[in-house]
């Protein structure tokens, strides 16, 4: 393992057994087929789960919906990236050359995808104690500065809540285009709903940015005949 491994290893407190897997894990799709798209998806599912069973340990008092709402503020990309900063792992991103000289080191997506991959990296290097303990050090200034009064319903939730109160089916999201250059796209989703006789439209630079959008009109669309 390089000095470079070594200095992510020390901001992470965790040292790999499987250099291999590290590697793996700082490899974005862009430099090869062999990428940490597959630890991703499994970093995903444990820092879901980590968050949910932490935030369940500090408010016993607090309700389902608003556990529901701050864990959703802990897991989203714009945390991931900025917790990922703070280590500096964007220099430890093997990008290809088009990402690098776009400046993929330092976006939002990517950051939060490698962080990601890289706790299931350390899930498959270790034991689901050993990343317990990384998610825990890494959110450990976030968990203190959190209120949980004041974390805002999205309107993805508000939209859904909103349905389940009034006893009609969830909205359905479909992805119907998109535009642009892969570093820079634009994703347009309509919202279906059995309240309105048409579906609502919504644009984002993800596809999760343009389903919120496609809420928020839908809910401002509902409130209309309401």
């Amino acid at each position: 393992m390089n000095d470079k491994h070594l200095s992510l290893c020390s901001e992470l407190s965790y040292t790999f057994n499987d250099a291999e897997l590290l590697e793996l894990a700082l490899t974005h799709r862009s430099k090869s087929t062999k990428n940490y798209e597959r630890l991703e998806f499994l970093g995903d599912s444990i820092v879901g789960f980590v968050i949910a069973s932490q935030l369940f340990l500090r408010y016993p008092d607090l309700s389902e919906g608003k556990l529901t709402r701050l864990r959703a503020s802990l897991v989203r990309k714009e945390t991931l990236a900025r917790l990922a900063r703070l280590i500096g792992l964007g220099q430890h991103i093997k990008l290809g050359s088009g990402e690098l000289k776009s400046g993929g080191f330092d976006r939002d997506s990517i950051l939060a995808d490698c962080l990601e991959s890289i706790l299931g990296a350390i899930f498959i290097d270790s034991t689901i104690e050993d990343v317990t303990n990384v998610i825990k050090k890494l959110y450990a200034n976030t968990f203190e500065e959190i209120n949980p009064d004041a974390v805002q319903t999205d309107p993805k939730t508000k939209l859904q809540e909103y349905l389940q109160k009034v006893a009609k089916p969830l909205p359905e999201y479909s992805v119907i285009k998109i535009t642009g250059k892969p570093h820079k796209q634009t994703f347009t989703v309509e919202c279906k709903t059995v309240l309105l006789d048409q579906a609502i439209h919504g644009e984002g630079a993800s596809r999760k940015k343009a389903e919120q959008d496609a809420a928020d009109k839908t809910i401002s669309a509902i409130k209309e005949i309401s």
